[in-house]
């Protein structure tokens, strides 16, 4: 199973992910799961924003499909997405975790169970603390926490409370993530 890399945003994160995800090369080697938070009740159509602007392929993921490199899969709006053992995707109608469904922290936590070392998580700009708990399993099974710099986000909350969970956490301007992923991946 290849390495995946996992984005979770909140507030303000669409701006952040127009800035990062068109830097990704469409032969980019690993798939980029996402999650951001969005009202329950609407159809945030992010696979369709995001579609035209990105050289990888873009689509909402699909429950049970096997995520593929070059491809970014968009979690759908009200289902939580996880990462299973064998590395296929979840969706899930479970409560919401830390007020949100879909949650970044249930995403980082299952991808970090099933990919361990093969993981790169990233956490964006956001207005609470999910994802922090998932950094934190993230770095406890190895892998790779990338946390966008509470000092020039958007909104620095949530990329703040996953540095305080996890100061071991590389911290980079939006602008470097892209690169920095190229170079890890």
């Amino acid at each position: 199973m290849t390495g995946i890399v996992v984005i979770g945003a909140s507030a303000g994160g669409v701006q952040a992910l127009l800035t990062l995800l068109p830097a990704l090369p469409a032969d980019f080697p690993r798939p980029v799961l996402i999650v951001v938070h969005v009202p329950p009740d609407h159809d945030h159509g992010l696979a369709a924003l995001f579609e035209s602007r990105c050289a990888m392929q873009v689509c909402e993921a699909e429950d049970k499909q096997m995520p593929a490199p070059g491809t970014i899969y968009f979690a759908p709006a009200n289902y939580h997405l996880l990462v299973e053992p064998d590395g296929s995707m979840a969706l899930s109608a479970d409560d919401p975790v830390n007020h949100s469904r879909p949650s970044i922290d249930l995403l980082l936590e299952s991808a970090a169970d099933a990919l361990r070392s093969r993981l790169i998580a990233v956490l964006l700009t956001g207005a609470n603390n999910d994802g922090a708990e998932g950094l934190r399993a993230v770095a406890r099974t190895g892998g790779t926490a990338i946390v966008e710099d509470p000092a020039t986000a958007r909104v620095p909350t949530m990329p703040a409370a996953g540095l305080a969970a996890n100061p071991g956490a590389t911290r980079l301007v939006i602008d470097a993530i892209a690169p920095h992923l190229l170079r890890l991946a």
